[in-house]
């Protein structure tokens, strides 16, 4: 049977008996004893847990009748000095909220006596033995028993006494509802709450590339403050046990097609005292923008080789006739330069297609159908077909210029105009071999989804 959400303060203090003194006591000793038995549950709960990702989500879903409204979800690592405080706001917006619901501390090793401070405030405390940001959360939301979570940072920059905007919009039906503290959205940074690295360059940078790379609708990449449907964040099985996990959550949620909305929000100064932050400036940026790389075979692969594909063409097209540009002329050299950018822009659009392949298959992307319609018209048959046009085009080049080598007694070759030939048809074969190795990949990769 679930319950509201109550924190029993009854025992913490002096009752007097009166000439009521029997029913009072007798309501007394009753909260005493929910209290005690809520402790008991939390030590019993608090055994070590590791991330379950979505495809064991019927595995960690508890049953219908044991479902609570919201979950808060706070990762903690040695916030003793905050921990507590986080703790009894969230308690409190729960009491403000009328909901059921649960406060999670999801403890990832913590040797300051975290987890009783935490316990003590309220929280049911989860410890999660594999280190790192991401599998802290996946630890404390797989054991969360809401139909929606909330999780904020324990170091008290984040007011949850300020929750109410995040699950009234997961009330409404949004999938994911993202804080953001920085003004372009709305939000606001108090004085000393921010490094200024972070403030100007860090955060709205990466917020920018999100923006235009995977188009999602928010301005505060990193804000660790959010709202979500517990059961779309496991339909995400999300990977990033560190601080990506936040970042790989909106993105996958942009590219899934689910429902984002932002609420802005104030960023308080952090409030520990004895330990510091956890993030690291240019290892957490440079590992948020490999992410953004890897899950954008478009942005990584394919635009820069269409670039390459491009700029290639072009320098053959101008060489081989030895065009002149202004006082430079053409040659050669420029038709190798050109003949090279196109083995380098083929090669990275294939990077493109088969790590998208990959990504579709082992369900890190959704389906694409521009993909889905390559794979279709150029199948293995065809493009094997191709890259023996390819080769035997090239072979023929390079096999002409062999034959009027040997015709002249294999004596010295005209330079300029040989090389114009044997350029290009060593390009067409490394083309061709090219081609056809990576559509056996590419049926390889394929093959998990047939």
């Amino acid at each position: 049977m679930t319950r509201s959400f109550t924190l029993p303060m009854s025992h913490l203090q002096s009752s007097v008996l009166t000439s009521e003194g029997a029913e009072a006591l007798t309501t007394e000793s009753t909260e005493i004893a929910v209290s005690l038995l809520d402790r008991v549950s939390d030590l019993i709960d608090d055994v070590g847990v590791h991330p379950v990702s979505s495809n064991r989500a019927s595995e960690s879903t508890n049953p219908a009748t044991d479902q609570l409204e919201l979950s808060i979800v706070i990762p903690c690592l040695n916030e003793s000095d905050t921990v507590g405080v986080c703790v009894a706001k969230a308690v409190r917006a729960l009491r403000e909220l009328r909901v059921e619901g649960e406060i999670i501390v999801a403890d990832n090793g913590s040797t300051d006596g975290s987890q009783t401070l935490a316990r003590q405030a309220g929280a049911k405390v989860i410890q999660v033995p594999e280190k790192g940001y991401g599998a802290a959360l996946m630890g404390g939301i797989s054991k969360a028993r809401g139909r929606f979570v909330i999780m904020g940072d324990a170091d008290d920059s984040y007011d949850f006494t300020k929750i109410q905007p995040f699950y009234q919009k997961l009330v409404d039906g949004a999938d994911l509802v993202q804080g953001c503290r920085l003004p372009s959205g709305g939000g606001q940074v108090m004085a000393g709450a921010m490094p200024p690295l972070h403030r100007w360059l860090g955060n709205p940078a990466l917020s920018f590339l999100v923006r235009t790379m995977f188009r999602t609708p928010i301005h505060d990449v990193y804000c660790g403050m959010r709202g979500f449907r517990k059961a779309w964040q496991q339909s995400l099985d999300q990977r990033c046990t560190g601080m990506e996990f936040a970042t790989e959550m909106i993105i996958k949620t942009t590219l899934f097609r689910g429902i984002i909305s932002e609420v802005p929000i104030t960023l308080h100064p952090d409030g520990r005292v004895h330990s510091r932050s956890h993030l690291r400036t240019f290892r957490d940026g440079w590992r948020t923008l490999r992410f953004f790389m890897l899950l954008s075979p478009r942005w990584t692969f394919l635009i820069p080789g269409a670039i390459l594909a491009f700029i290639g063409l072009l320098l053959c097209a101008m060489a081989i006739p030895q065009w002149s540009v202004g006082t430079a002329a053409l040659d050669v050299h420029t038709l190798l330069v050109g003949t090279l950018s196109i083995l380098v822009a083929s090669q990275m659009g294939w990077c493109a297609v088969l790590a998208k392949t990959f990504a579709i298959t082992e369900g890190i992307l959704p389906h694409d159908r521009l993909l889905e319609k390559f794979s279709r018209i150029m199948n293995l048959e065809r493009l094997l077909v191709l890259s023996l046009a390819m080769v035997g085009v090239g072979v023929a080049l390079i096999g002409t210029v062999a034959t009027g080598w040997a015709v002249g007694g294999f004596g010295a070759l005209e330079y300029a105009r040989t090389m114009r030939m044997v350029i290009p048809g060593a390009g067409l074969v490394a083309l061709g071999t090219q081609f056809a190795a990576s559509s056996f990949l590419m049926s390889v990769l394929r093959m998990a989804r047939l």
